[in-house]
């Protein structure tokens, strides 16, 4: 069985051996934690709505490149170090998923860098072609 596997030149991926999402042959998707600092700059900005914003447009390119969008999300973990931190990004999770939300769970932890306030990772399943 291969599998496809989608890099999005995240500073960690070589250093901690990982790519961004694995694409099964059977049509699900497996993206990675991702965090919010943007690729192309390095920035990771200070709020975490800015870091939730650029988490989903990440998982976002990710997902078309293995040719699902985030309709076909269904399952979502969001992972916090300040769960009062989750509710602020509530908007934006609801203008992703749209009306078609995944099955979610939010997890209160530490992540890699004091600095990241959020971290989201999603499964999706590729839809038939037909």
């Amino acid at each position: 069985m291969s599998h496809q596997r989608i890099r999005s030149g995240g500073e960690f991926e070589p250093k901690a051996g990982y790519c961004r999402a694995v694409v099964t042959e059977d049509g699900w998707v497996h993206v990675a934690g991702t965090v919010g600092v943007d690729h192309a700059t390095g920035h990771l900005p200070d709020d975490v709505t800015e870091q939730c914003a650029n988490a989903l447009r990440i998982i976002a390119v990710a997902l078309e490149q293995a040719g699902a969008r985030m309709a076909d999300v269904v399952r979502v973990h969001y992972i916090l170090p300040e769960r009062a931190d989750f509710e602020p990004c509530w908007p934006q999770l609801r203008a992703a998923f749209g009306d078609a939300p995944p099955a979610a769970t939010m997890i209160q932890a530490g992540l890699l860098d004091a600095a990241m306030k959020i971290e989201i990772e999603v499964t999706a399943k590729i839809p038939a072609q037909g």
